[in-house]
């Protein structure tokens, strides 16, 4: 009778989770794995690293950023290939580290997408007024929000088309930028041979010293949140562990091409003491700069689509991730069980209505001003990307050390994450560093500005109120190696 319990209760969630659509195909994972980590932070923020840093400092930053997220997608990558469930960091949380610690992490992560819904919207209102500067902010951020709605809505299929042609796009920007950019190095097309000379004046390529590295050292790892989401959408993707690891490979090159060689063209072109490189303005974007230099006289129109174009990706991505994570805490009882409905096509609707209502803050963009509600709404996000960095990383440590403990072989996994442990101990490392240092610049002034350290912080507090508020309530304890479930691969793998 135990047995036949036991079978029922497992049975239930087995074909609950049937119904989620296997919808995204191996293209759909490799361009959302490729153009995951492509937006505003290099079309716009890439310019102020330079400026702060040196062309030098800016690559340094950025390699060694690229490094820790590289470390993390790995690690996600052998979890996920291996036990492939939408949602998956708060389920790896709960299952190889407290389901306290799962709990939060989840809260956490669909606050976070939540929340960036709402910032993009408000974003893609600004970026229209570069063309239709008299027109209202809610006619745009009801346009937008209606379309990632129905892109998300519709079917799994439907976020993986938009977020495929999103990414084609921004992809397309990157190469043919870079082209240009080595062309003009050269003098091909025209004019003098710009060469080496921008790395060589005026104290480059290293003028702002380790300070100036640190800087950007702190600013890069938010141009690479939404890496991760390729391991949310593992648990929709066809052969995931085919497909998955496939991605994740990916990452490093991703990385190399439209990060480092990308800050390292325009390092090459254009001085770091160009004072336009510190302006958040699509006009004087050090993309835009570069090609008007290269003699097109459209580009601040082109990078305006482009950077339009990483907007919308951003947030048809940010309504997934969140809906899924929220999913799949429903899942886990650590959610009201709305959420874990889905209807005729596979798709979270509760999950889906809610956040979009959350994402609704854009509209205040209309009352109070696009520019600072943008910025409080990023405020109070930032910090909570390293933190579920940091929780996959953790989980990734005990998922090894657990496997092994119960006598599994590594042959059984499809994916094996590079160079562990250090690996995850590494992305560990990185990520407490920048949790802890990133707004020490406030500290150093001759007067502490305490509101700005209140909204670059307010990220821990929230983490740890939900954190510890579920380990009091709920009695958990900290999962022992011996006790930690794999068998969610075995269902999964049966979808």
């Amino acid at each position: 009778m135990a047995i036949q319990q036991e079978h029922n209760i497992m049975q239930e969630p087995d074909q609950e989770e049937q119904k989620l659509k296997r919808g995204l195909k191996a293209r759909h994972l490799t361009m959302i794995s490729i153009g995951g980590a492509i937006g505003t932070g290099l079309f716009l923020g890439s310019g102020a690293a330079i400026h702060t840093a040196g062309p030098g400092g800016a690559l340094l930053a950025y390699a060694l950023v690229g490094a820790m997220v590289f470390f993390v997608m790995t690690s996600l990558g052998e979890m996920s290939a291996f036990m492939p469930v939408s949602g998956a960091f708060s389920t790896y949380g709960t299952k190889f580290i407290d389901p306290a610690f799962g709990f939060a992490l989840g809260w956490t992560y669909w606050f976070n997408w939540a929340m960036t819904i709402a910032a993009e919207l408000t974003a893609s209102t600004m970026i229209m007024k570069f063309w239709f500067p008299n027109s209202p902010s809610l006619l745009w951020s009801m346009s937008f929000l209606a379309l990632i709605f129905l892109l998300n809505y519709l079917s799994v299929k439907g976020y993986g088309e938009g977020e495929y042609w999103f990414s084609f796009i921004k992809v397309s920007a990157v190469i043919i930028f870079i082209i240009v950019g080595v062309l003009m190095i050269f003098g091909i097309m025209g004019g003098e041979v710009i060469g080496f000379k921008n790395f060589t004046v005026d104290q480059a390529p290293f003028p702002g010293g380790f300070l100036g590295v640190f800087i950007v050292f702190v600013a890069a790892g938010f141009s690479f949140q939404g890496t991760e989401i390729v391991g949310v959408a593992a648990g929709e993707s066809e052969d995931p562990a085919k497909n998955v690891p496939k991605a994740i490979k990916s990452v490093f090159w991703r990385i190399l091409l439209f990060y480092v060689l990308a800050i390292f063209v325009i390092g090459l072109i254009i001085p770091y003491t160009n004072p336009n490189l510190q302006s958040e303005d699509i006009m004087v974007s050090p993309f835009t700069m570069v090609f008007e230099k290269a003699g097109l006289a459209f580009a601040a129109s082109l990078m305006n689509a482009v950077i339009l174009t990483a907007v919308l990706s951003a947030g048809n991505s940010s309504l997934y991730a969140s809906t899924r994570m929220l999913y799949s805490m429903a899942k886990e009882g650590q959610a009201p069980r709305i959420f874990a409905k889905l209807n005729n096509r596979g798709v979270p609707f509760a999950a889906i209505i809610l956040t979009c209502v959350v994402g609704m803050l854009a509209f205040f963009s209309s009352i109070f001003g696009d520019g600072i509600v943008y910025v409080w709404l990023m405020n109070s996000i930032g910090i909570t990307g390293f933190i579920f960095w940091l929780g996959i990383s953790v989980s990734h440590y005990r998922f090894r050390k657990a496997f092994l403990a119960q006598g599994h072989s590594l042959d059984e996994l499809p994916y094996h994450a590079k160079w562990y442990p250090f690996g995850p101990i590494f992305a560990i490392v990185i990520g407490l560093i920048v949790i802890l240092a990133q707004n020490f610049q406030a500290f150093l002034a001759d007067k502490i500005d305490w509101g700005s350290v209140v909204a670059a912080y307010m990220g821990i507090p929230l983490f740890l109120l939900l954190w510890l508020g579920y380990k009091f309530i709920k009695k958990t304890k900290v999962v022992p190696l011996h006790e930690c479930e794999f068998d969610l691969a075995d269902e999964e793998k049966h979808n």
